[in-house]
């Protein structure tokens, strides 16, 4: 199989949900001495930017997101070993995760995949999490993005808590602090003093990868 067809193939089979047939195909790749890189960002993530701006338009809904990222995650289990060989540059280390009183995760999660599919390396500090956790993992990890979400309007005020203990670790000027979810608004992000404001995962991806983008 020619290297565009197999691309062709990926790109198609991750948007289906075929989680066998592209790990057969990303394996059979590698093999052939197709690059890792390519196998990412011309078949996983052109894969996945095109289920994102899908979503976007309201073509697909959060189901076949999730069945996309599935297929993702399970083929980039392959490629990561190779990717690190050929010493691939993340665009940037996010820590991500649900404030503290906050219990959902959909949306969190969707913001780390459309991060993930645009080259970001995410970590997940989970939900319900307390500042000290977001100041812990970006300490450990390097991280120089934290973006936090909301669905609970009495959750809020953990957006303000977790910055400031940001600042109290001396660690405020090194992160761009993105926030969203449904109660939150650019006024909002504004008077807490957040970087990054994004209505939806899309767009949340798009703005950081505006920021971050140090392969362009």
């Amino acid at each position: 199989m020619e290297m565009k067809e197999r691309l062709d193939q990926i790109v198609e089979l991750v948007q289906k949900g075929r989680m066998n047939d592209v790990n057969e195909l990303v394996k059979e790749g590698l093999v052939q001495g197709q690059s890792a890189l390519s196998l990412l960002d011309d078949g996983l993530l052109k894969a996945m930017d095109q289920v994102g701006e899908k979503w976007k338009e309201g073509k697909i809904f959060i189901p076949e997101v999730l069945i996309a990222a599935r297929c993702l995650n399970s083929a980039l289990e392959i490629l990561e070993p190779e990717l690190f060989k050929e010493d691939v540059t993340s665009k940037g280390i996010v820590a991500i995760g649900t404030v503290k009183g906050d219990l959902h995760d959909i949306g969190k999660n969707l913001v780390a995949l459309m991060l993930k599919s645009k080259g970001f390396k995410v970590i997940d500090v989970g939900t319900d999490a307390p500042a000290d956790k977001f100041v812990e993992v970006v300490k450990e990890n390097g991280a120089n993005i934290v973006c936090m979400s909301s669905l609970l309007t009495t959750s809020m005020p953990n957006f303000t808590v977790t910055i400031d203990a940001l600042k109290a670790a001396g660690l405020r000027d090194n992160v761009c602090v993105a926030v969203g979810g449904a109660p939150i608004t650019q006024a909002y992000a504004d008077e807490i003093g957040a970087d990054v404001y994004a209505p939806d995962a899309v767009s949340c991806a798009e703005a950081l990868l505006a920021r971050f983008d140090y392969a362009n």
